[in-house]
């Protein structure tokens, strides 16, 4: 696949990462379609290489419960339908009700529309009113709502649950100090979750960095 500047690290070698994406294997027409359709019109797709990523998490710690926070077209959302299964419920949160119609025909079309709820509009407000708790929270909002949306999701997750944040080393701009409020939003959350005496997380400089958190 050819690799638009949205799935394209800032911080990793470029054979590298073109090794990587040339092992992986080809995906669904769905899923095709919509990577064709992120590129022509520069939506943000977390990609096929964080997609698996998020889709083993899934497999591995049994998430059935998962709450998505920002989906765009919903890509992600459909990996992570699939790997929850028949029984799974994942919720789908945008601002943007023609993001949510157009996502809702590829959750149709994969197969995978009646284990996802649609919720448009604001994806911390959604997750406030949504009932229960997650076994697994996946966080791709605003960079400057990181902050607001971590100190939400860790009481809503489970134990042993999950917050996977999504765009965690910011084209290596976390790295400098800098008065944009996207990545000082970024910056701020690794503190949180590195200081946080609730998870155990780990950040894996896949793409554009990917944060994994354990609640204990």
């Amino acid at each position: 696949m050819a690799l638009s500047d949205n799935l394209t690290s800032k911080f990793v070698r470029k054979d590298v990462e073109d090794y990587l994406y040339k092992l992986l294997p080809k995906r669904d027409a769905v899923l095709r379609e919509m990577e064709a359709y992120a590129q022509r019109h520069n939506v943000p797709i977390i990609g096929p290489a964080v997609a698996r990523l998020l889709a083993l998490f899934v497999q591995t710690s049994g998430a059935r419960r998962i709450f998505e926070m920002g989906s765009a077209i919903g890509y992600s959302t459909i990996w992570l339908a699939r790997a929850a299964g028949p029984s799974g419920r994942v919720f789908y949160t945008d601002g943007s009700p023609e993001n949510a119609c157009r996502a809702a025909g590829y959750f149709l079309r994969a197969g995978v529309r009646k284990r996802i709820e649609i919720l448009i509009g604001d994806a911390l407000d959604s997750l406030r009113q949504a009932p229960g708790k997650f076994d697994l929270i996946f966080l791709d909002v605003d960079k400057q709502q990181y902050p607001a949306a971590f100190r939400l999701a860790v009481p809503r997750l489970r134990r042993r649950g999950l917050l996977v944040a999504d765009n965690t080393l910011r084209d290596g701009l976390v790295t400098h100090g800098t008065h944009d409020l996207r990545t000082r939003g970024v910056q701020r959350f690794n503190r949180l979750a590195y200081s946080s005496k609730q998870l155990f997380p780990v950040l894996v400089p896949l793409r554009d960095g990917v944060t994994i958190c354990r609640k204990l």
